[in-house]
């Protein structure tokens, strides 16, 4: 009974790991290589986290995804695509295939994670804080389809959401990457 009462115990720590973090600097996720990604080592610049797909009607903003990289790059700013597969399937592949795909089809250069849930009862951690309404009430809330776009300031914060069919291009996100930027 005492072991039982201390794994419950543990699993509670564990699960409110998540949400005790102060920032997305205290989540490391593996990049689509499998290497070990802290997002600390992004400390300093300006970051759009986005889930995405490569079988979803919103695949083609890769190509204004990498196009938004290329510009702000040298200026402190990374994007950072999280596949996800919790919509419709359609992000079935492979980490292999994923990269492949991204390559091929977009050219894509911009940092690459390994496939995780966004979404339901696996959701990775750092998609439990970012979706958290008391730890990020002007963001949080569920993703509720694949591109949607996290833009964190320089110190991990998250400051702006922004749904899936806001473009890349889009002049609010342009404006919101470029003043996050200047500060």
């Amino acid at each position: 009974m005492m072991k039982m009462m201390l794994l419950g115990l543990a699993g509670v720590a564990i699960a409110g790991m998540a949400f005790a973090a102060s920032s997305v600097y205290d989540f490391t996720l593996n990049s689509i290589d499998g290497a070990a990604t802290p997002l600390s080592s992004f400390k300093g610049k300006v970051v759009l986290l986005v889930n995405v797909a490569s079988k979803c009607g919103f695949t083609p903003q890769y190509a204004g995804l990498e196009k938004l990289y290329e510009t702000y790059k040298d200026k402190g700013f990374v994007i950072v695509g999280v596949p996800a597969n919790n919509f419709g399937s359609q992000e079935p592949g492979s980490d292999a295939e994923i990269k492949t795909f991204c390559s091929r089809n977009y050219n894509v250069t911009f940092p690459m994670m390994s496939k995780l849930s966004v979404k339901g009862s696996d959701t990775t951690p750092l998609y439990q804080y970012l979706t958290d309404k008391s730890a990020n009430p002007n963001t949080g809330g569920e993703i509720k389809w694949n591109f949607t776009k996290f833009l964190i300031d320089k110190k991990g914060n998250v400051i702006n959401r922004f749904e899936p069919a806001v473009t890349p291009e889009a002049a609010d996100l342009v404006k919101a990457v470029e003043t996050a930027l200047a500060q």
